[in-house]
Parts: structure tokens; C-alpha cells; sequence
């Protein structure tokens, strides 16, 4: 390559960990660690100045923490927050068309059995699991159901494909679902500037989707999913439903709200991120080195054109 070739985008690949915000940390660890079986990676108690540095907060704004992931896998993480003063939860009234962060997909070993698993033991769902074809000739499984502090959480099971699951037969986040109002612009974003890879798009349109999701006519749903192809885990989904209003709803997205707030990157180096941002006059706040629960040293964050928040830390926890 000469001098004066362009450089590649730093490959950041499957997000380390998703932060969500909690009024009650018992209560979402009974659905995470109690029900679908994650593990405990690390903890946290009491106030914690560092994190409180990092999202310009108080200090004893923090009460509680929590690292959970499935065994043995280092992405797709759950950081679980507990705040003692929390705010409205991101998701409090929100329409299906506001742009925000949405969902939390969690694959799923054998879904219907999970599901009725799930309803004996008094856990909701808004319907029934369906089963659906999907792009490349997959077939999938799907259930939703309401989560803690107005968050959306999604079973997914992906049939014909072999995932490492809890022994309780769940794993960690997979997909993150979020909203936006230009699907074409934020996925350029991550593959520009971050380097993700796109692992599948299609356009969801037609009189059966329309009706499902309460489309206008003609109108579809654009998703794109970018993260590693080689890692199901740590992917972002951005979702844009045509055709419609919506409100922006990422400003909601800060601590100490409650729901789902960012999503984390831990790499080897910052050096080429912070040259891709640069290139392309990108605004981010350098933090330092941090030492958070999740790993330690220096921290640099950004938003996407969508408005969601991204942090990266170049961290000694970071496989190498």
C-alpha cells in the first residue's frame, strides 16, 4: 500500500457489551442471571467515580453493577446498571416508529420450549412465538417479550444453526435493534468508520408486513445487521420503518435514564479509530484511562448519525 493510499477502517467488530440502566437491579438479574442463566463476569457495588466520569454524572448517582455474558463468551455482554436516582425509562411511550434504541435480541435453544418454560414460571409475552423465513433461506423462531425498565427483550432462534448457549439455553445479546430514520446513512457509518461488516439487509414490504406492523401502503422496513460475520454475537441491527414520522428519542438515551442507554467496544488500540474520526471531523471526547468493570484504560466516545452513543476502550480485558 503507498503512502497515500487510503487506510482501511479500524475492524471493531462484535460489540463487547450493551449498557441498560435499571431502578432495580434484583429485578432484571432475575430475568438475566436467574432465568435465562448468565454468567456473573464481574460486579461492582457503591458509588463509582470512574463510570461517573465517563457519563458526566455524579459519582453516588451509581448504586449497583453488573457484567453478565454467556459462559465462556467474551461479546455481546449485558453491563447492568443500577441508578439510585433513576430517570424515565428510553422507551417510556414510545410508538413503534420512534427512533431509539428498541430491542434486545437474546438467541434462544429450542424457543417453544423456552417459552413455556418461561410462562410457568409467570414471565409475559405480547404474542405467541411465530416461526418465519428469513434472508439467505434461513428460517427463525421469534417471541417477544417485556423486559425491565420499559426495555424490549426478543427470544430469537435461528434454526439449522448451532450457537453457544447457557446451560439454561440462552445466550447473551446478539442483536441490538435500533431505530433510525436513515438506514443507508448509519449503516456507511459503521462500515466506514467503524469497520463492521454487513451481514445481512433486505426490504420487508408488501400487504402482510403492512398489516403486521401498521405500515402505510407501500411503505416496508429497511434493516441492515452489521457486526462479524464469524461472531453471531455483539451485532447492531438499524432498523428504519419507510414512510413514516417517528420522533428522535436517543437524547433520552443518557444515564441516569433507565432502559437501553449504549453500546461498548474493547480493542487492543485506539490509534486507528481515533485517525478514522479524525479523517472524517467527527466529533469525540477523549476520557482517559478509566478503570471500569468491565476493563481498564483509555475511553473515547462518540454518537452515530442516528444520535446512539458509542464508547470504546482500549482495554486490558480485550482477547488478543
Amino acid at each position: 500500500m503507498s503512502d497515500t493510499a487510503p487506510l482501511p477502517p479500524p475492524a471493531l467488530g462484535a460489540f463487547s457489551y450493551v449498557t441498560v440502566g435499571t431502578a432495580d437491579l434484583d429485578a432484571a438479574l432475575v430475568i438475566w442471571r436467574d432465568r435465562f442463566g448468565l454468567e456473573v463476569a464481574a460486579t461492582r457495588d457503591g458509588p463509582d467515580p470512574a463510570l461517573a466520569e465517563l457519563w458526566d454524572i455524579a459519582a453516588d448517582d451509581i448504586a449497583r453493577q453488573v457484567l453478565l455474558r454467556t459462559p465462556g463468551v467474551q461479546t455481546g455482554a449485558l453491563h447492568l446498571v443500577e441508578f439510585t436516582r433513576p430517570g424515565t425509562p428510553v422507551r417510556e411511550g414510545a410508538q413503534v416508529f420512534d427512533r431509539v434504541p428498541k430491542n434486545l435480541d437474546v438467541y434462544a435453544r429450542d424457543l417453544p420450549a423456552r417459552y413455556e418454560e418461561l410462562r410457568a414460571a409467570g414471565l409475559e409475552f405480547r404474542a405467541p412465538w411465530v416461526e418465519m423465513p428469513a434472508p439467505g433461506g434461513l428460517t427463525f423462531r421469534e417471541v417477544q417479550m417485556p423486559g425491565h425498565d420499559a426495555t424490549n427483550i426478543v427470544l430469537l432462534e435461528i434454526l439449522d444453526t448451532d450457537y453457544v448457549h447457557s446451560p439454561a439455553g440462552y445466550a447473551g445479546i446478539g442483536p441490538l435493534i435500533i431505530v433510525v430514520g436513515d438506514a443507508a446513512k448509519e449503516t456507511t457509518f459503521y462500515q466506514d468508520v467503524l469497520g463492521l461488516e454487513l451481514v445481512m439487509q433486505d426490504l420487508l414490504a408488501g400487504p402482510d408486513i403492512e398489516r403486521m406492523v401498521g405500515l402505510p401502503a407501500g411503505a416496508g422496513i429497511d434493516f441492515r445487521v452489521l457486526g462479524a460475520e464469524a461472531d453471531p454475537m455483539g451485532r447492531i441491527e438499524v432498523i428504519e420503518y419507510q414512510r413514516t414520522g417517528g420522533t428522535n428519542l436517543f437524547q433520552r438515551a443518557l444515564p441516569p435514564a433507565t432502559g437501553t442507554l449504549h453500546a461498548g467496544w474493547q480493542v487492543t488500540s485506539l490509534t486507528a479509530l481515533r485517525r478514522r474520526l479524525g479523517e472524517r471531523d467527527i466529533e469525540y471526547r477523549e476520557h482517559g484511562a478509566l478503570d471500569l468493570v468491565y476493563g481498564s484504560g483509555p475511553v473515547l466516545s462518540f454518537v452515530t448519525p442516528a444520535g446512539f452513543r458509542i464508547e470504546v476502550q482500549a482495554s486490558d480485558a480485550r482477547r488478543q
